[in-house]
């Protein structure tokens, strides 16, 4: 894991990212702007079925900061995106874990039903287990249109159950692995903390599906995604608009370019919507009720901008 942080560092970090418009040196702040609405992602609750280390969503069994959407919360905004002619691809899920939201296989075919590909980020481990015969009528009437990723963040025993706790890792393989044996489109995902390079972890995640039988070629980008790690600990610099040209990426590849997530903060009478999956609970990134209000563009006021999507790359959506 990363290590503790110099005190010069940490009192730095401190100075970095207050100001929406300029950066801590007074230079103007990357933006982005909403190019295609292509991905709306729901986050079902923050509830999980486990306690992560370093979860960027801080998931716990009693973490219910975010409250569970509903089925209705879920058709008004695709009902909005179909009214408005925002030309959605994909409809996300992600959590918490997904599956203790009891509604969201009808969620799921929901979005399915209107033609969306659909997207579950998940444990793999016993709320999905609790909803297998649904999962497979959904497959049976949809077939590929639904794809789940499943969070395993090593390839070894060890690694994963460090990150996800005793007990985690078998719960996971079955899932991983029943998903597997029924047809189920797939990806991994998993974490790059360790001391290893990336030839060498995917090599590592080959070996492991082919013990397993799972059907993911490990140099596939888009079906073993290895997530950078975010530690907001970490000093990490801040993205102004010359960085576009200085690191060779383009604003428009970045996630919330193309995507946005609806959020049900606890104790608020309406879901709001935020620019991506990294940012449920900031205040300052809450864009508005409504996907039209939430078109604005967005200024990378966070570490997570730079360290998770414009320096390592990296992005919740498939593509």
């Amino acid at each position: 894991m990363l290590n503790p942080q110099p005190a010069n560092i940490v009192l730095n970090a401190a100075k970095k990212f207050l100001d929406p418009m300029t950066t801590a040196k007074g230079e103007e702040r990357a933006v982005v702007a909403l190019t295609h609405l292509r991905t709306l992602w729901f986050n079902t609750g923050s509830l999980c079925n486990i306690t992560c280390v370093n979860c960027y969503m801080d998931s716990s069994p009693t973490n219910d900061d975010l409250a569970y959407l509903t089925l209705e919360d879920v058709r008004r905004y695709l009902d909005e995106a179909m009214q408005e002619g925002y030309g959605l691809e994909e409809v996300a899920f992600t959590g918490g874990e997904p599956f203790m939201n009891r509604q969201l296989p009808e969620m799921l075919a929901e979005a399915l039903a209107r033609g969306y590909r659909a997207l579950v980020l998940t444990n793999a481990m016993k709320p999905l287990h609790h909803k297998k015969q649904q999962l497979l009528d959904l497959k049976n009437k949809h077939g590929d249109a639904l794809t789940f990723r499943v969070s395993l963040d090593h390839f070894t025993r060890e690694h994963h159950e460090g990150i996800r706790g005793t007990g985690t890792w078998a719960p996971t393989i079955d899932g991983l692995s029943w998903l597997a044996e029924n047809g189920f489109n797939l990806a991994v995902a998993g974490r790059t903390c360790w001391n290893e390079t990336e030839e060498q972890a995917r090599a590592g995640y080959g070996a492991l599906f082919a013990e397993q039988g799972i059907p993911i070629p490990a140099d596939d980008l888009g079906r073993l995604v290895l997530f950078p790690e975010m530690d907001t600990a970490v000093d990490v610099p801040e993205i102004t608009v010359h960085c576009w040209d200085i690191l060779g990426v383009k604003p428009e590849s970045i996630m919330c370019a193309s995507s946005r997530m609806v959020v049900r903060k606890r104790g608020a009478d309406a879901p709001a919507v935020v620019p991506c999956t990294l940012l449920p609970y900031d205040d300052a990134f809450e864009l508005g009720a409504n996907l039209a209000d939430a078109a604005d563009a967005v200024r990378l006021n966070h570490p997570h901008c730079a360290k998770f999507c414009v320096l390592g790359g990296a992005s919740c959506s498939p593509d």
